[in-house]
């Protein structure tokens, strides 16, 4: 492109605030406005308490603007536009922000639920998709505008709708997500989404509490809480069906009692395995993912709750559920041990890799910071004040299935 047609067409572009167009030129005599910038080293800290989003720089290691107003983010979540400019907050109060992280401001809120834990975005980046405990089912919205596109109920009997956990987005313009109450897994093709079309798989196993779509689209697998076990959907059988992996693998065992639900997500899949929470127990599960079958388990310091595997897959990272939650452990991929014990806080809640692999960040809900960690050494590189961070999401999960 010529540079008097670039010209015009960042000319045409709307307002970035403090990133506006004039300072992405250079600006003119006694503006001070910062130059144009890329969104590839960008990411979120969820603010807990204030219902703030807080933005950082991965490269610098370091807070540069927050964005508030984004109501209960007690349990929250958050997706980026292909191009990562813009962030979907999913709130806990049935919130769907859209922030723009250039501009560092609030485009539009909705409150589109009254109760809602997550969400995706399609994989042609047009669409974002709610869930929701209240009411049950999801809700898909044109990513440029939050505009409602389609509500799709999560009836189950008359006058019942389910709660919804476990929405990934897969490739079509569909979502696949998990029905707690009603033991099913639901696809949603939202290729035309003026008649999104519904694909069920009933009886999947009693209560599906999260899931995860591993990182080539083939399979989506939910943890079940009522059983042990999880169920796996291959979506690339010409005829779908949902079989039980890992079926009875506390048996024989007295149960604990669960003092926070373990997460899935697509995080724990490194290589030919995978590694998943053991619900209630001091383990961390090894699957062999050509089989599905256990080969092995990995004692561990208390209940997980994530279980992340480091993006080249060397390393697997384990945060915890009380009293335990405190600590963070290293599990080595090649000898499948414990490697190092961490105490980067109280309350660890969430950790973020960034994609090579060269970094850890740590959120510390009760130290009210946000560590960074060589995943090297473990040497502590930055802390970060933040008041009761959470969630922390970097703007590499736009390129990644399932994030």
């Amino acid at each position: 492109m010529k540079r008097r047609d670039w010209l015009a067409t960042v000319a045409t572009l709307p307002s970035f605030g403090a990133l506006g167009a004039l300072g992405a030129l250079g600006g003119v005599a006694g503006c001070a406005a910062p130059a144009l910038r890329g969104t590839g080293d960008l990411g979120v800290v969820v603010g807990r308490a204030n219902g703030t989003l807080y933005l950082v720089d991965t490269t610098a290691r370091t807070l540069i603007g927050e964005v508030p107003g984004l109501g209960d983010l007690s349990h929250a979540s958050v997706v980026f536009s292909r191009d990562g400019r813009y962030a979907y907050v999913f709130g806990r109060d049935g919130g769907l922000s859209m922030v723009d992280l250039l501009g560092q401001h609030l485009v539009r809120r909705v409150l589109q639920a009254g109760n809602a834990i997550g969400g995706a975005i399609s994989d042609d980046g047009t669409l974002v998709a709610a869930q929701n405990y209240t009411p049950g089912g999801i809700r898909v919205f044109d990513a440029r505008t939050l505009d409602l596109v389609a509500d799709v109920p999560a009836a189950y009997a008359p006058g019942k709708l389910s709660r919804v956990v476990g929405l990934v987005d897969l490739p079509g313009r569909r979502f696949a997500y998990s029905l707690f109450d009603a033991d099913a897994i639901w696809i949603t093709d939202c290729s035309d989404p003026k008649n999104p079309r519904t694909q069920r798989f009933d009886g999947i196993g009693h209560q599906p509490y999260d899931a995860l779509v591993t990182p080539d689209g083939r399979y989506y697998i939910a943890g079940l809480f009522g059983k042990d076990g999880l169920a796996l959907l291959d979506l690339w059988a010409e005829k779908p069906t949902v079989r039980r992996i890992l079926g009875g693998y506390g048996k024989g065992q007295a149960p604990l009692p669960v003092f926070k639900m373990p997460h899935l997500r697509g995080w724990a899949v490194a290589g030919r395995r995978a590694y998943l929470p053991a619900i209630g127990r001091h383990e961390v599960l090894v699957v062999d993912t050509e089989t599905w079958q256990e080969v092995g388990r990995i004692p561990i310091a208390g209940q997980p709750v994530f279980v992340m595997a480091r993006p080249d897959g060397r390393q697997v990272w384990v945060n915890f559920a009380v009293p335990d939650y405190h600590r963070v452990q290293v599990i080595d991929t090649q000898t499948q041990q414990i490697v190092q014990t961490l105490a980067p806080g109280k309350a660890v809640l969430h950790m973020e890799f960034t994609p090579r692999s060269d970094t850890v960040w740590i959120s510390s809900r009760d130290d009210n910071r946000v560590s960074v960690l060589d995943t090297r050494n473990f040497a502590t590189l930055a802390r970060l004040d933040v008041p009761a961070p959470s969630g922390i999401f970097f703007t590499a999960r736009a390129a990644r299935m399932g994030f």
